[in-house]
Order: C-alpha cells, then sequence, then structure tokens
C-alpha cells in the first residue's frame, strides 16, 4: 500500500479526483439529473426591437441608416451579424419655447444644433426564447441594453428601447423625418 502512493504525489491525487468529477457530471448530465442551458429554450421566434439613437451627428442630406437595407450589429461590444433595418424614424434636436398662451409649450427645431438628430430604428432577428426572455446571439435582449448599429458610412452607439416578440413584425416605416419627443 505505501509503494501505490509513494509513486504518486498530491497533484496527481488532485487531478484524478477532478477527472472522476466530469465524468459524474457527464453521467447526471446524460440522465437527466442535471439541467443544462439548452433545456431552458422554451421556443425560437421571431423578435422586433426597437434601437434609440440620441443626439447622432448628421450634417449631409440623408439619414444613412435606410428601411430595408441591413446593418451591422454589436451588442455589450461584441460583434454579432448583420439584421434587417424595417423602419427608420427621425427627427431633428427640438427644443420646448412657450408660446402666446399661458402655460404652453411648443417644440421646434433647435436651431443651435441643426445637424443633431434622435432617431428610433426598428430591426428583427430570430432569437431563443427563454423564461428571462429573448436571446440573440448569446446576449438577453432587454430594454437599456447598450448596441452599436454599423454601416458603410455611419457607426451609432444607442440602446434598446422597445422588444416584441412576434411572428409577425409591423414596423413603422415612413423613412422621413418625424416627430419622435
Amino acid at each position: 500500500m505505501k509503494n501505490i502512493f509513494g509513486k504518486f504525489n498530491i497533484v496527481d491525487i488532485i487531478i484524478v479526483i477532478g477527472v472522476i468529477l466530469a465524468l459524474l457530471v457527464g453521467v447526471f448530465t446524460t440522465k437527466h439529473f442535471r439541467q443544462t442551458a439548452d433545456k431552458q429554450i422554451e421556443a425560437t421566434s421571431e423578435i422586433s426591437f426597437q434601437v434609440f439613437l440620441r443626439g447622432v451627428t448628421v450634417t449631409g442630406t440623408e439619414f444613412p441608416i435606410k428601411a430595408g437595407k441591413k446593418t451591422f450589429i454589436t451588442i455589450r461590444n461584441v460583434p454579432y451579424t448583420e439584421l434587417n433595418v424595417n423602419g427608420v424614424i427621425y427627427s431633428p434636436r427640438q427644443t420646448a419655447i412657450a408660446s402666446n398662451k399661458s402655460e404652453q409649450y411648443i417644440l421646434v427645431n433647435d436651431p443651435s444644433q441643426p445637424a443633431i438628430f434622435d432617431a428610433i430604428i426598428s430591426i428583427t432577428d430570430v432569437a431563443k426564447i427563454t423564461k428571462d426572455g429573448a436571446v440573440v446571439g448569446g446576449n438577453k435582449i432587454k430594454m437599456g441594453l447598450p448596441v452599436t448599429l454599423e454601416g458603410e458610412n455611419y457607426k451609432f452607439n444607442g440602446t434598446i428601447s422597445d422588444v416584441h416578440v412576434t411572428s409577425d413584425v409591423k414596423v413603422e416605416d415612413s423613412g422621413e423625418k418625424a416627430d419622435i419627443s
């Protein structure tokens, strides 16, 4: 007995115990005693989410993101994939001024920031649906999640402002300036 333990040191024993534990976890997983991550997925469905871009500077004549085109999306600084843009609503930065009537205000384009826009971009993708919500590219898609939209001539940072799980995505698409304030 002393000869057997004399040939092994403590590191060898720890490695053997680790391998045995890994085998036990594998056996329990295959016998369904342990639930894995893929068991938590309830369905796969199409989702539509909106990305709010605040304070985008555009000095050109056209807004660079177009409905019907694709945009590359980065979620939490991890590149994901190109997705379809379903709708684009944008408006110049606005400011409130008092009207002639008491206690009423009207919104007008801010003359001090003529090239600053706010935009809502509607995007669709296929997601795995779990108890906690939709999962796209290994990330839970929820409101407030930081994302980056990138195309051939733009790269804008925004946040997800709305998420809908649906198979029939209906999105407003004017492709023109609109009031989103």
